[in-house]
């Protein structure tokens, strides 16, 4: 299964900001057994997806619906418009800061596939949660409730990310990580049978150029999604080129 490096830029970046994406689309184009894609704020994705055609640029959200009174909401439509081509959902600080659940997840999911978006799918438990021994309970839940009936791995990315990793430089250990993605591929299985084993699991939490090859090295790691390391050309690259040799 081909390796797939997801960069997130979340709430940073500007005009300024975009020529990071020259160094990302080179860097992929030189790395051609691995897919590269990049999900900037709304305010960038025309520009972006107009400066590395070839890159694919998507969005950090997506609304349910598909127009309406819902203020400060973009739909799937909008983003097609100005050259979308995936959007993440479900990811583990909206549901944390904007309080957005597993049913809205699978809604947008639903929503941003039906206009044609490729869809990255977030689950991921707390700290909290793993403390008290309740991580592959939450992440199974979460795949159950999120998980299109529809899901096949032509549109549909599932991405584990441990709530506690984002941004804090910790990582589980190897064994917890093959540990959770093998139950998520298990999970998957048994909702939509053996389409689940085309669907690609993404690692995600504090990953970096130097921990990346081993983390993509672990059984079912099938790339992984970037937060902070994914904002400039130098830090994300050698991530592209530690998929390439794995």
């Amino acid at each position: 299964m081909r390796k797939f490096v997801v960069g997130n830029w979340k709430m940073h970046g500007d005009r300024s900001s975009l020529v990071e994406l020259d160094q990302m689309a080179a860097a992929a184009a030189a790395n051609p057994s691995v897919d590269v894609a990049v999900a900037v704020p709304f305010t960038l994705i025309d520009r972006a997806a107009s400066r590395v055609s070839a890159l694919p640029i998507g969005a950090q959200d997506v609304h349910e619906r598909d127009k309406g009174a819902h203020t400060g909401c973009i739909s799937a439509a909008m983003l097609v418009e100005v050259g979308a081509r995936f959007a993440i959902v479900g990811h583990s600080e909206r549901r944390g800061d904007q309080g957005e659940t597993s049913q809205d997840a699978w809604a947008k999911a639903a929503a941003a596939h039906r206009h044609g978006l490729d869809v990255v799918l977030c689950c991921g438990e707390t700290q909290a949660e793993r403390d008290a021994g309740r991580a592959e309970r939450v992440v199974q839940a979460q795949i159950e409730k999120s998980l299109p009936e529809d899901g096949d791995g032509s549109w549909l990315t599932l991405a584990y990310e441990p709530r506690w990793a984002i941004g804090t430089g910790r990582t589980p250990t190897p064994d917890e990580i093959a540990g959770i993605h093998a139950i998520a591929r298990a999970k998957m299985r048994m909702l939509i049978g053996e389409r689940a084993d085309a669907i690609r699991i993404l690692y995600g939490g504090s990953v970096t150029g130097e921990n990346a090859h081993s983390i993509l090295s672990i059984p079912d790691v099938d790339g992984a999604l970037v937060g902070g390391a994914s904002l400039n050309a130098a830090r994300f690259v050698p991530i592209i080129e530690a998929a390439a040799r794995v």
